[in-house]
């Protein structure tokens, strides 16, 4: 069996082959079609000529299902600096490591009686958390191996609908025009949620062995000069790999990069506290997780009780907000 360092430089080959040939090439509904797709493809919110290969097929990236917890206390691989995303709803805690989620993007699970759905895009390194009753009736998304502004491309399994993971909505096929609803979650330490959640519960691989989990793929990505699979315009004024902090809690969306909140914060911003505290480590920087370089950990609250936010990179708030003006730090 090949490792799974020779399965990634194989994939990547493959992707520069791919970037090679015509845009269009691979934003083809009659050649998604072929792939087995039924996806209505006669509906959609978007030009197709946006929609890239990501190189994997259709769930190709498999989401979890049926996932696995053990307690907080019993957890022994990770370290205090490892990301994760912590989520709560009605006392029910649960972390999703970046380790994990790196690998399948996608956890459907159900947390505190509320059927949601985790999801992390790596080449976005945004980690959103949506309610995943669609018309009240609760459905499952996978990955589609699409990308568009290099962002992850869901679909549901019921309609196979096509839905754009960093805004929510269903951007192909019957249910074109809907919205997830945003769940407020924390892409934080491992440290910090063990201390917030003593009780709390940890996912686990079903099959350890499936993946080379602890290890990033991606390496060095967060600090490149332009992002890997996009083809849109890059910001002028601040590097396309920033971090940024946006936070869409109503009204037009806040934008702030993770660097001011560091240097200036807590920024208080209608209503709102977003700050700043040091522990968390990039998961897309080095090959081990764990010893990414430092890029801290970021709270936004109202009155003390979190809201929905993301941390992605400028690129991304530049490509899918592209009136948005992010705030930057004065040695920026």
């Amino acid at each position: 069996m090949a490792s799974a360092h020779s399965l990634i430089r194989l994939t990547a080959l493959l992707l520069a082959g791919m970037l090679l040939l015509p845009g269009t090439a691979w934003s083809d509904p009659d050649r998604w079609e072929r792939e087995g797709w039924s996806t209505d493809f006669s509906r959609h919110a978007i030009a197709y000529s946006e929609i890239m290969s990501g190189g994997p097929p259709k769930d190709g990236i498999p989401s979890i299902d049926n996932p696995s917890f053990t307690a907080v206390s019993e957890v022994e691989d990770l370290i205090d600096r490892e990301p994760v995303m912590g989520l709560e709803i009605n006392g029910d805690a649960r972390a999703y490591p970046l380790r994990i989620l790196m690998w399948h993007e996608i956890v459907n699970d159900t947390v505190g009686g509320l059927p949601v759905t985790v999801t992390y895009c790596p080449l976005c390194n945004a980690a959103l958390v949506f309610d995943r009753r669609i018309g009240g009736a609760a459905d499952t998304f996978g990955t589609t191996g699409k990308l568009r502004n290099s962002d992850l491309v869901m679909y549901d399994r019921r309609t196979e609908s096509w839905w754009q993971q960093f805004t929510g909505e269903a951007i192909a096929g019957e249910l074109t025009g809907m919205k997830l609803e945003l769940i407020p979650s924390r892409l934080e330490s491992w440290k910090n949620f063990k201390t917030r959640h003593p009780d709390g519960k940890v996912l686990v691989p079903n099959n350890p062995g499936m993946r080379d989990y602890g290890r990033n793929p991606y390496e060095r990505y967060d600090t490149r000069d332009r992002p890997f699979l996009y083809r849109g315009e890059l910001p002028e004024d601040i590097p396309a790999m920033a971090r940024v902090v946006l936070v869409r809690d109503g009204g037009d969306p806040i934008a702030v990069t993770m660097l001011k909140v560091r240097e200036e914060g807590p920024l208080e911003r209608r209503g709102l506290t977003i700050a700043w505290e040091e522990g968390q480590a990039s998961a897309l920087d080095t090959g081990d997780i764990g010893d990414g370089r430092e890029v801290g950990n970021i709270t936004v609250q109202r009155d003390g009780k979190d809201v929905p936010y993301d941390i992605t990179f400028a690129f991304v708030a530049h490509a899918f907000m592209p009136e948005t003006k992010i705030e930057k730090a004065a040695s920026e």
